[in-house]
This record gives C-alpha cells, sequence and structure tokens, in this order.
C-alpha cells in the first residue's frame, strides 16, 4: 500500500507540475520526449547485446481478434508484440510497479525508444517497463500477419478499434503479471499524443488493472461538437507568444 501510495502522489504532483509548466499540445509533447530521449540512450546498449540493461526485450502475446462478440472470426489469435525492460525492477517480492506503455498507432519500438521519461523514472521506482504494441501496427497485424489482408476491408478493419486495443493492454498485462507472479503489482500506464489518450481510457475503463494514468498531450475532448476546433492553433499561438517574450527578456 505504501508503494502505490507514492506512486498516486508523485504523479499526481506530477500532473500538476504539468498543468503549471507546459500547455496541452502536439508541439509540446515533441519537445518534451525529445530532450527525455537522448537520457534514454544512455542506458541503451546495442541491440545484439545479451545483457538486461539494453532498452528492451522482445516478446509476443497470444492475442484474441474479437474480446467482445462471439462468432467463428471471433475466435481468431495473433501475435501482439510487446517491449519488457526489467534492468531496474525490483521484483514481485518487493511488490514493485510497472510502468506500461500504451502504444500508438505505430511501430512500438519507435516509441519505446523516444519516451525517455518511463526509463529517467523507472531506477528510483524499481520499476519495470513494458511497451505494448497497438493491434493492426508494427507486427502487431492480426489475420496471419499480412498487412493487405488486415487493410483490405470493413469486415477486417472493424477490428482496428481503440476499445478492442484497450481490451489487449488489460489482457495482457493481466496475464503478464500472473506469469511475472507479480499479480499484486500497481501498474501505471504511460501515453502521448493519442496514446495518451488510450491511457486515460484505459484507467477509466480498467481501474482494477491501473492505479493511474499519464497522458502527455491527450487530446481526450478534442472531438466534434466537445472541443473547438481552433483550439489547436490557439494553444500553438500562446506557446509562441511564451516563447517570443522569452526570447526578448534573455537579450
Amino acid at each position: 500500500m505504501r508503494i502505490e501510495a507514492n506512486l498516486i502522489l508523485f504523479f499526481w504532483a506530477f500532473s500538476i507540475f504539468s498543468c503549471l509548466c507546459f500547455s496541452v499540445s502536439s508541439v509540446n509533447f515533441g519537445y518534451r520526449f525529445h530532450s527525455s530521449a537522448i537520457q534514454a540512450e544512455q542506458v541503451k546498449l546495442p541491440r545484439k547485446s545479451s545483457g538486461t540493461n539494453k532498452l528492451y526485450k522482445t516478446k509476443y502475446f497470444t492475442q484474441i481478434l474479437d474480446h467482445f462478440n462471439f462468432n467463428p472470426k471471433s475466435y481468431q489469435k495473433f501475435q501482439h508484440r510487446y517491449l519488457i525492460n526489467d534492468t531496474y525492477w525490483g521484483g514481485p517480492k518487493k511488490n514493485s510497479p510497472i510502468f506500461v506503455y500504451t502504444g500508438n498507432e505505430g511501430d512500438i519500438e519507435w516509441f519505446a525508444q523516444n519516451t525517455g521519461f518511463m526509463f529517467d523514472i523507472a531506477p528510483h521506482f524499481q520499476a519495470l517497463l513494458v511497451f505494448i504494441e497497438h493491434r493492426f501496427y508494427g507486427k502487431s497485424i492480426p489475420f496471419g500477419g499480412d498487412k493487405d489482408v488486415a487493410y483490405s476491408n470493413a469486415s477486417t478493419l472493424g477490428y482496428l478499434t481503440s476499445t478492442q486495443a484497450l481490451a489487449d493492454y488489460a489482457t495482457l498485462i493481466i496475464d503478464l503479471k500472473k506469469n511475472l507472479t507479480a499479480v499484486d503489482a500497481p501498474v501505471v500506464v504511460f501515453g502521448g499524443s493519442y496514446g495518451g489518450m488510450l491511457a486515460s481510457w484505459f484507467r477509466l475503463k480498467y481501474p482494477h488493472v491501473a492505479i493511474g494514468a499519464l497522458a502527455s498531450s491527450a487530446p481526450i475532448l478534442n472531438f466534434e461538437n466537445i472541443t473547438s476546433p481552433y483550439s489547436f492553433n490557439n494553444i500553438i499561438t500562446q506557446d509562441f507568444r511564451v516563447i517570443s517574450l522569452n526570447s526578448i527578456y534573455l537579450f
């Protein structure tokens, strides 16, 4: 309970700090993670290294195609890729936390190599790092891994939804914790942009799996008739004014 309390306190404080220091825009998202990515490279060893200090190990989980319906196609499976780093993990006996990145619309390796913040804080919390790929992207392609088939028509692309992706993450995390004999380990999910939206929704939909979520530059309300279509440009304009003023005072 003490570990969970410390985690919640840390991410609560960090969220307030982020709100004060950064506006929620994709421009800031790229800036923040760019600087952190440099630090992440410092812990990265050559991919051919057999040591545990390399950036990650690649693993696969046999995932179900459809989590919500019951028809013959629903029971099809596909190989779901995820990356794992146990360099800093304190292990299940210490009830050390698991930090999970909810993958975006792209190859999960790119996100693992550009999300330095998770690597920065993992030693302090003795956390296990897990990066889960989004279905239909990277190497997590259903229908035998054939992209042409997976993207061929509405009947196959209908399984490419955020709801299915969230269920993928929940299923994989629960199974992983069981295999690691770490069923009581607290889980915090991370994400940026669309991945941040997924992290937020995951915490809302699966509160029994994750105790918290950190969403960076996540446009969770950026939908028609909810948020103004000019919000993004307004935020960029405000950022530009702040940067311009700071430049004037600097010189």
